[in-house]
């Protein structure tokens, strides 16, 4: 076997043996595009398929409008609002740093915010085919749900690897040699990073606020004060609520995923255009080319999404859709990395001698963890098991016992997937190295297109029992959507959990960038503890998710404070609401909450912007250098630290909750108006504001933190 060894441009070289058959970048970055068109091909083909199933009779249509319609409103002002913040920031960008950039942040945000819209707009017209399809029975309900769901997984991996692909094609210098080029061409891309994690934390507050706001609203001023369920059409914010669960979970969880998964893609990629240098081609390219081939298996594994008479759980059906798309992409890896890699090779500087097999394995751990992180989030808050039991049976002591029980549930459900990230992080870098971790945060990432199917199939499924509800349809269909609704909820926190457990690797991988960013090409970066910049940053770092989840549940407060007032109005000044002689203001409680949640989310989503700005220049000019950059370290390393935990705890303990209600409404200690029930309806408030609203923001949060650090390296 040859051996052949490359100089790299500062003298270190790399050592590689057996190199790969193709030319890796151009085979990577056009094998990654033809994937991305097929993604977005079979999207196009599944929407046209959904809008052809009927939509049932004209009251299920007019819910269904006015839902829609009360959705495309609030999208297009936050888009609007987006649209203004963002370009003045690519601008600065621009100036700043260089042009590439602020394009790249516009093609960001551009293709995350289009990923959310048109994924939105299908699902809130899946809503309601959904409960006409329910008239068949559960297979009939669960695939029109999944299918519209995969729509919106489909665009956001197609959209986000095409928008990767042929920006760094169009941005690679070709006057500066290949590593050079290709680390121009890196930095641009974290524009386009940047750009969708600031649209994912507009998206991911502001429709959380709209959508707890209403919830609060309607559970608190309708069914608590006027014994008039949330998903009653007497209730005024009711299409609210209906409209906040497209608004912030297929709009938000689409940008919040696009954007995990175009970070970790740029982040894998320029770690290893830093640390592989001249072997850099295949090492860059190597995450492109992953991504594909899991767009691929997802495709295949939507088709695996149905009952099976001898399978009737529902769980079942769409875990296994999830398991076909993990086994076979994790096949594919393999051609792909003998087709991408050599057998070995050499990291300069660290002397960590990396292997195919090496990485293959840190791949296949990625995708293990995507299941366990199914199942760990599946027993926390699934009815079927013990937590949510007893959270429910704590419910008939009182709203306290209830509200003590779910935050102790919240706690302890970060154990085990904090424990399963460590374990992965040990044996991928025992496999392949700091690189080899970058590669199992990206084998996580390529099942994002089926995840976020399954968090869009809960919002679809929620509206449909809604609409099911309100239109008053027969006692079957109920009998099938309110099952589909409460697996939704445990698909919902499934994806949220995925979201924040893929996160914490991609942001060790950006902070693992910052360092190395820091150090190349010729000097070395130690985060020590005995230095005061350091402990300081990680201080503030630890604080800064704290302080963003109490500025996310204050927002929400606010909001439903005020439409919890407009529907008591509501309910004073037009007595017939009651006794559905007078239809309720639906459009009122729509407006009040979409100019809201818009100004409330401003402020809070500057933060993470702002605190790495501060510290980073503000302990420079405190301390000289180098407390900027060592500052910064400790600053990222702190807001990854708590905000993974605490996104953890808000998401999974706010599922528990919500299902905690609905195994009583099903029928346990009392059913619907027990004092059980009013407790877990309490227990359940405070549990929404956690998992759709505080928790999930925080997720973008951390990522953007590293974002700005990185673009900052130049100026410290």
């Amino acid at each position: 076997m040859a051996l052949t060894t490359f100089a790299a441009s500062d003298g270190r070289g790399a050592v590689a043996t057996d190199s790969p058959p193709v030319r890796p970048m151009s085979f990577a970055v056009i094998f990654a595009a033809m994937c991305a068109l097929v993604a977005l091909g079979y999207g196009v083909l599944t929407i046209r398929w959904v809008l052809l199933q009927p939509q049932g009779d004209d009251r299920m249509r007019q819910i269904a409008g006015a839902i829609q319609g009360g959705a495309t409103v609030y999208l297009r002002r936050q888009s609007l609002t987006i649209a203004v913040v963002g370009l003045l920031i690519a601008a600065a960008l621009s100036y700043l740093l260089m042009v590439e950039v602020g394009i790249g942040f516009l093609i960001g945000a551009a293709l995350s915010g289009l990923a959310g819209y048109i994924g939105m707009q299908v699902s809130v017209r899946a809503n309601v085919r959904t409960a006409e399809a329910a008239r068949a029975g559960a297979d009939a309900a669960l695939k029109i749900a999944f299918r519209a769901g995969a729509v919106t997984g489909l665009l956001v991996v197609g959209l986000a690897l095409l928008g990767i692909a042929t920006y760094y094609v169009a941005v690679t210098p070709v006057d500066k040699g290949d590593l050079a080029g290709r680390h121009h061409a890196l930095h641009a891309l974290l524009g386009l990073a940047l750009g969708s994690s600031l649209v994912s934390m507009f998206s991911r507050l502001g429709g959380g606020i709209f959508t707890k706001g209403a919830d609060l609203a309607a559970g608190v001023a309708g069914t608590l004060d006027a014994a008039v369920p949330a998903n009653d059409p007497r209730n005024p914010a009711v299409i609210a609520d209906n409209v906040g669960d497209n608004v912030g979970e297929c709009a938000g969880m689409a940008v919040d995923l696009f954007e995990t998964y175009a970070v970790t893609l740029i982040a894998t990629m320029l770690l290893g255009g830093l640390m592989v240098q001249d072997q850099a081609a295949g090492a860059v390219g190597y995450p492109l080319v992953l991504a594909g081939v899991a767009a691929l298996a997802t495709v295949v594994g939507t088709f695996f999404v149905k009952l099976q008479p001898d399978d009737p759980r529902l769980i079942g059906a769409l875990s296994k859709g999830l398991m076909v798309s993990g086994v076979l992409a994790f096949v594919l890896f393999v051609p792909a990395t003998w087709l991408l890699l050599p057998a070995t090779f050499v990291i300069p500087g660290a002397e960590t001698v990396v292997s195919r097999w090496g990485l293959l394995g840190a791949a296949g751990i990625g995708l293990a963890l995507a299941g366990m992180i199914l199942v760990i989030t599946e027993y926390y808050t699934a009815s079927g098991y013990a937590p949510v039991r007893g959270l429910a049976k704590a419910s008939a002591s009182g709203a306290a016992a209830n509200v003590t029980a779910g935050l102790s549930l919240s706690m302890r459900s970060s154990a085990a997937p904090v424990l399963m990230i460590c374990a992965v992080i040990w044996a991928a870098h025992q496999l392949a190295g700091l690189y080899g971790l970058a590669i199992a945060a990206t084998s996580m990432l390529s099942m994002a297109g089926m995840i976020v199917a399954l968090d869009a199939f809960g919002a679809i499924t929620d509206n449909a029992a809604g609409i099911a509800e309100m239109a008053g349809m027969d006692t079957p269909v109920r009998d099938v959507t309110e099952p589909l609704d409460a697996l939704g909820n445990t698909t919902q926190a499934v994806a949220k959990a995925y979201a924040i457990g893929s996160a914490a690797l991609a942001t060790l991988v950006l902070f693992a960038d910052f360092g190395q960013t820091l150090a190349w090409p010729s000097g070395g970066c130690a985060f020590e503890l005995d230095h005061p910049a350091v402990l300081i940053g990680l201080f503030v770092g630890a604080l800064v998710p704290y302080l963003f989840g109490a500025m996310a549940m204050e927002a929400v407060g606010r909001v439903a404070a005020g439409v919890a007032d407009e529907v008591r109005r509501q309910f004073r000044e037009v007595p017939g609401i009651i006794d559905s002689s007078q239809r309720p203001e639906y459009s009122r409680a729509v407006d009040l909450l979409t100019k809201s949640a818009i100004k409330e989310m401003i402020i809070p989503s500057l933060l993470p912007v702002a605190v790495p700005i501060a510290i980073g220049f503000g302990m420079q000019w405190l301390m000289g250098e180098p407390a900027g950059r060592l500052a910064l370290g400790g600053l990222l390393i702190g807001s990854i630290m708590t905000g993974v935990l605490l996104a953890i705890s808000m998401t999974t303990g706010g599922g528990a909750w919500d299902n905690a209600k609905k195994s009583i409404e099903a029928g346990q200690l009392g059913g619907r108006g027990s004092d059980a029930h009013r407790a877990a309806i309490i227990g359940d408030s405070v549990g929404d504001v956690y998992k759709d609203a505080a928790g999930p923001a925080v997720n973008p949060v951390i990522k953007t933190i590293n974002i700005v650090a990185l673009l900052m390296v130049p100026f410290l």
